[in-house]
């Protein structure tokens, strides 16, 4: 049993060394600044969450991972449990957070009692005329130019230092479930594509990734989801039109089923935008899949050797 189960990815967080220069990437990728005093950056998607993204002053680099908790009461057994307090989370939304750090040092900021802010529309959406059914006669169909819809953050990946250790940390606190453990061998696993327990609310068929690297613990990437396909190749023309650095795409993976488009931030983090994702529930249980899973696509380019 774990001491609670997490309800959603709620953001990341990240130093950087120019606040405007990252504010002009967001806005190509589709996440829109929230107004807060301070020196951070905010920004949000189309749904409820009040943030996706934190940008801060700093040397780049990865500094947090925002987990929400279910309710206060659960945030506060978790922070009894650690032996730390809650506080108040100076940030849109509100509420209050604790901060804890994984086997590897990364800090995993968990989040309660924030106010949700007002869903924004997202683009409307209009039937496909498949081989054998046509859903939509007699118009035209048209998509609108522009940065894709992000409608919320849907996983994230950590590189780890040793997968067991970190993934018995992770479902010890939070209540993790594995979908698909990623073997090289029947005697050793690299990692794990884990989903949140819902109990029998179907969910995305991973939140976290984690992953034993060669190149050492750190943050992979993260990924937001956006309204569709249509909307997903209008933000990939819009970063490739910006300059943007793209990684990888557009495909469908294998594990989870998602169409993907990677691009990088100025300062090389890696952010996902994905749509149509596998979705399951506690009681779907868990699968063993390979490297080649892990790495293969179900159509578009093959991974890059960044992403392995």
């Amino acid at each position: 049993m774990s001491a609670i189960k997490v309800d959603e990815v709620a953001y990341v967080r990240f130093q950087v060394p120019d606040l405007n220069e990252m504010r002009g990437f967001l806005a190509d990728f589709g996440l829109l600044e929230v107004e807060h005093e301070g020196s951070r950056l905010y920004a949000r998607g189309h749904g409820p969450a009040p943030f996706l993204h934190v940008s801060e002053p700093g040397e780049p680099g990865f500094a947090a991972l925002g987990l929400r908790a279910s309710s206060l009461e659960d945030l506060h057994r978790l922070a009894a449990a650690e032996g730390v307090l809650a506080q108040p989370l100076d940030a849109p939304g509100g509420g209050e957070f604790i901060s804890l750090r994984d086997p590897d040092g990364h800090v995993v900021e968990v989040v309660a009692g924030q106010q949700p802010s007002s869903p924004l529309p997202l683009p409307s959406r209009d039937a496909w005329n498949y081989a054998d059914e046509r859903g939509r006669l007699r118009r035209v169909k048209r998509v609108s130019p522009g940065a894709a819809h992000v409608a919320r953050l849907g996983h994230c990946v950590l590189n780890v230092s040793d997968f067991r250790a970190s993934e018995r940390w992770y479902k010890d606190r939070f209540g993790f479930i594995t979908s698909d453990e990623i073997a090289l061998s029947p005697e050793f696993s690299i990692g794990a594509f884990m989903r949140l327990d819902r109990g029998d609310t179907p969910t995305d068929h991973h939140a976290l990734f984690l992953v034993q690297s060669p190149s050492g613990p750190g943050f992979n990437h993260a990924a937001f989801e956006v309204a569709d396909l249509d909307d997903l190749m209008a933000g990939h023309a819009t970063l490739k039109a910006a300059g943007r650095k793209q990684e990888w795409g557009v495909g469908r993976h294998i594990l989870g089923s998602q169409v993907f488009d990677y691009w990088r931030d100025p300062w090389g983090h890696t952010l996902e935008h994905w749509t149509d994702g596998d979705q399951f529930t506690a009681q779907d249980g868990s699968n063993t899949a390979t490297i080649q899973d892990l790495l293969g696509v179900q159509w578009g380019p093959s991974a890059p050797p960044t992403m392995a």
